[in-house]
């Protein structure tokens, strides 16, 4: 049975999320203090080419203190479903439109302090179509083979957690 919640009170409200603190009482009469990050959801697109190569970004990560190459990935606006996320975060980040984009699977991020849940898409039949990208990134679109992110994934190179997580969904629906 899950714990009831005595109090929630919202302490920060930004942009992209907001923190909260919920005093919770677990079934044993214990109570505890929950620190939440709050986040409407995001997307991951794991574009494939016609050549069987798949699309990344490389951007700087302030709270990394560098460049971390991923997989293109973006917050929900407000309303807007995974769908319509996906194919707009593809045309924003690395200019190319899918017309096969197809949801395989999704997970929680962080379950133990953050809400945030990811949609994993499959993003293939790409085609040039370029959208204006945010402001605030600066991202270099690279490719690389399937042979290639396999080797990546071998020796630990990706430090990204939302692209070894949407990678593992999608390699086994690759050809080889």
């Amino acid at each position: 049975m899950p714990p009831s919640t005595l109090s929630s009170e919202k302490r920060f409200s930004g942009r992209l999320l907001t923190i909260r603190v919920d005093k919770i009482r677990l079934d044993d009469g214990r109570e505890m203090t929950q620190e939440i990050l709050e986040h409407a959801g995001s997307v991951v697109m794991v574009p494939v080419d016609a050549d069987g190569a798949i699309w990344f970004v490389r951007q700087y990560r302030h709270s990394a203190g560098k460049e971390i190459l991923e997989l293109p990935a973006g917050s929900l606006d407000p309303g807007e479903e995974p769908g319509a996320a996906a194919g707009r975060e593809l045309r924003e980040e690395i200019g190319l439109r899918a017309d096969r984009l197809t949801r395989i699977g999704g997970f929680f991020l962080a379950p133990g302090y953050d809400t945030e849940f990811m949609h994993v898409f499959l993003a293939e039949d790409l085609r040039p179509d370029r959208l204006p990208g945010d402001a605030d990134e600066v991202l270099f679109p690279e490719k690389r083979s399937l042979a290639e992110v396999k080797e990546m994934l071998a020796a630990g190179a990706c430090e990204d957690a939302k692209t070894v997580a949407a990678l593992a969904l999608a390699l086994h629906r690759l050809p080889g």
